[in-house]
């Protein structure tokens, strides 16, 4: 293992052990994020909650987590990738809680497909939330970001009808194409449908962007072969960090019978 993927994991890992102790406004005390994880890897409003997930929590101590998409981060890797580090973070911050993760990826899969077998995973497995990463594979193919986004959006509005909460994976970061006005709008399309539906976006491109910054900086660099599996555990972190902040956040009380709130 690289020493900057080491110092990574290793800050993850001391962000699950200070996570249980709470500030005074009853958020989770975390480790600083690394440098290199340092930018904004997270849009949306995590202080609102995930109120499905939350419920779940509430009811059965046992949460599902529904993994899908183009490249999942973390898929395939050794012990079950980046997402088990998310796994072991709520199972530390939460004590006494059961995270089930299911692990869906598949490469190179568009929008349309991706949100069939999210219909067809549900009903299999029966998730409290879905980390969707969306966007890649459609832009390589072409698709119109106006298609992407609309499949997306009616997909976010279905899982939230059935009490699903939702957080969206965004874009690869690609160096050769950042000025490609193909991939740049995808980016746009996800993020604008991200932020009208108020779900979390987890900001993989940006994140990606700034190691790819830093490995050319002579004085910190960081070897290309590193970059992916730096890139994997920096969204680790933020994906972490954005569900254990909404999970403490205050709430305002769940509502039975308003879509997206209600218990299964």
């Amino acid at each position: 293992m690289s020493t900057k993927r080491r110092m990574c994991s290793i800050s993850l890992a001391a962000a699950i052990a200070l996570v249980g102790e709470t500030s005074a406004r009853g958020q989770p005390a975390m480790a600083p994020v690394p440098t290199e994880c340092a930018t904004p890897g997270a849009d949306g409003q995590p202080a609102v909650g995930f109120p499905n997930l939350v419920r779940a929590m509430n009811l059965r101590h046992r949460i599902v987590v529904l993994a899908i998409g183009s490249a999942v981060v973390g898929a395939g890797r050794p012990g079950g990738g980046y997402y088990r580090l998310v796994e072991r973070f709520l199972e530390s911050t939460f004590k006494g809680l059961d995270v089930v993760l299911v692990q869906r990826g598949f490469s190179g899969e568009l929008a349309r497909d991706g949100a069939e077998r999210i219909r067809l995973e549900v009903a299999r497995s029966s998730p409290d939330m879905v980390f969707w990463q969306v966007g890649t594979a459609d832009a390589m193919a072409g698709i119109d970001p106006a298609e992407t986004q609309e499949i997306v959006r009616s997909t976010i509005r279905w899982l939230h009808e059935h009490q699903i909460d939702v957080a969206l994976i965004g874009l690869h970061y690609t160096p050769s194409l950042r000025d490609d006005p193909q991939y740049q709008a995808m980016r746009q399309a996800i993020s604008d449908v991200a932020r009208s539906e108020g779900v979390l976006r987890i900001r993989r491109y940006e994140v990606g962007e700034t190691l790819d910054r830093l490995r050319r900086q002579p004085s910190d660099a960081i070897a290309a072969t590193d970059l992916g599996s730096l890139g994997d555990a920096c969204m680790a972190e933020h994906l972490a960090r954005s569900l254990a902040t909404g999970l403490f956040a205050r709430r305002r009380p769940v509502d039975v019978d308003k879509p997206g709130s209600g218990a299964r």
